[in-house]
């Protein structure tokens, strides 16, 4: 009989019920009511009650049952492994995949495509459902998983196939209905890609989805990023005005449409379209609660509602300050307005706001979380920077003071002689980070996450 080897525990929280029942790193946990646990969806499930039974094997050998009543409290467990099973790598070759436009030499983590349904669930990345087995749509349902969060990019079988370079993944769209019939939640992403899913392939795939409310909540469309290092990849075009223009009009069609009926506008156009058409960002009824924010849907016009409540709440005054910002092309012109108004309101303070261009992956590539350590110590070196130079935490890495290029924080501040505050993404931590230093460790701000079909 296979020894059931058990999930370690890498960590515990302090004051936990973990550390109550005196588990510690280096403990195994076997099984919950019985349950062997296959991974983190079987964990969640199985402890998310009143009352469990849990076996743990202790690091001496010691097998303990443990009696716990916890109410649903989490138990303060993390596990050395966060899916308590391995990572699931895409097997799609997906013609727009950003990571296979990564140039050479990175560390060996930024080359990993993930394509797992778990981190659908608890982090919010998307699936293409390529690699999701009978099994897992079972485990879905049953545990109740949700919202699951899917690439679609187009309902057409055959061009879906063509599109993500698998012959299977036409078929795997009736998952889609399998979910939907479980009454399982779901979000939906289109990378739109000039003259493959666009036009009247975007009007079906629209269509298609459409079928799946109220269980589809939303759809996001967001333009393909193409980088410089594209040698030997499919010959994709980037989208110019026109064809920013003519997605906005399909999808606006579809809001108002749908609005009628479910009172949603459940498809919506990412930021950069509408800067593309050169087109005034939506209000902010439109964005449905910003339920597509991680994908670039809204995120302007939520900044901008956000500093203007936080401009409301405090009172202006005459103290001293210089401070710098650095973003990409895309924000540069929201994020200089917004500059302005604080300006206005503490006419003693000096805010210097860069414009930064990617040489690293090519000047195509215009959004901030793209933004390299070598190219912002190149393009700001000389520049009057203030008492702080203020970046978003969407350059980062997760967690870390670490640039995509493993470019460091400090480094950065060693080479423009200027500290460096990460500001987080909301507007009243951007106004906050402005007028006063940001206290803050890495464990404080979320950064980027590179994902195979998302580069907002």
């Amino acid at each position: 009989m296979k020894k059931n080897k058990g999930h370690v525990i890498k960590s515990i929280d302090s004051g936990s019920i973990a550390e109550q029942l005196e588990l510690e790193p280096g403990d195994a946990v076997l099984t919950i009511d019985g349950n062997e646990i296959e991974d983190i969806f079987d964990y969640e499930y199985y402890r998310n009650s009143e009352s469990i039974v849990m076996v743990v094997r202790k690091s001496n050998g010691e097998e303990w049952e443990l009696d716990i009543e916890h109410d649903y409290e989490d138990l303060g467990i993390t596990f050395e492994n966060g899916l308590m099973s391995e990572y699931r790598s895409c097997r799609n070759q997906c013609v727009f995949c950003f990571i296979d436009q990564m140039p050479p030499g990175m560390r060996e983590t930024l080359y990993f495509k993930d394509d797992d349904s778990r981190l659908s669930f608890l982090q919010g990345n998307y699936v293409t459902l390529t690699n999701m087995s009978d099994h897992d749509i079972e485990r879905i349902i049953r545990f109740k998983l949700a919202p699951i969060n899917i690439s679609v990019h187009t309902t057409n079988p055959e061009l879906r196939c063509e599109m993500l370079h698998n012959r299977f993944a036409g078929r795997d769209l009736a998952k889609i209905r399998q979910l939907y019939d479980a009454g399982i939640s779901m979000n939906g992403q289109i990378v739109l890609c000039k003259g493959l899913n666009d036009g009247e392939e975007l009007e079906r795939s629209i269509r298609d989805l459409s079928e799946f409310l109220p269980y589809m909540e939303s759809v996001s469309v967001v333009p393909v990023g193409l980088t410089k290092f594209r040698d030997g990849l499919y010959p994709l075009e980037l989208l110019n005005k026109e064809d920013a223009e003519k997605a906005i009009d399909i999808i606006e069609g579809w809001q108002k449409k749908l609005y009628k009926s479910y009172n949603s506008h459940f498809v919506h156009a990412s930021d950069e379209f509408y800067i593309l058409a050169e087109r005034p960002i939506p209000e902010e009824n439109r964005y449905d609660g910003y339920i597509q924010l991680e994908n670039g849907v809204g995120m302007l016009r939520l900044l901008e509602e956000e500093v203007a409540f936080a401009l409301e709440e405090l009172e202006g005054d005459e103290s001293a300050g210089e401070v710098s910002i650095a973003t990409g092309k895309l924000a540069y012109p929201y994020i200089s307005d917004h500059a302005k108004k604080i300006m206005e309101k503490f006419p003693e303070r000096t805010i210097h706001i860069y414009q930064i261009t990617n040489e690293f992956f090519g000047h195509e590539i215009t959004v901030a979380g793209l933004i390299t350590g070598q190219d912002l110590m190149a393009q700001l070196k000389g520049k009057p920077l203030g008492e702080r130079l203020l970046l978003p935490e969407c350059m980062f890495r997760s967690g870390e003071d670490v640039f995509l290029d493993d470019v460091t924080r400090d480094e950065v501040q060693k080479a423009l002689q200027v500290r460096v505050d990460i500001v987080k993404s909301s507007g009243q931590d951007f106004v906050s980070a402005v007028l006063n230093p940001v206290e803050e460790s890495a464990a404080d701000y979320e950064g980027y996450e590179l994902k195979e079909i998302s580069y907002e």
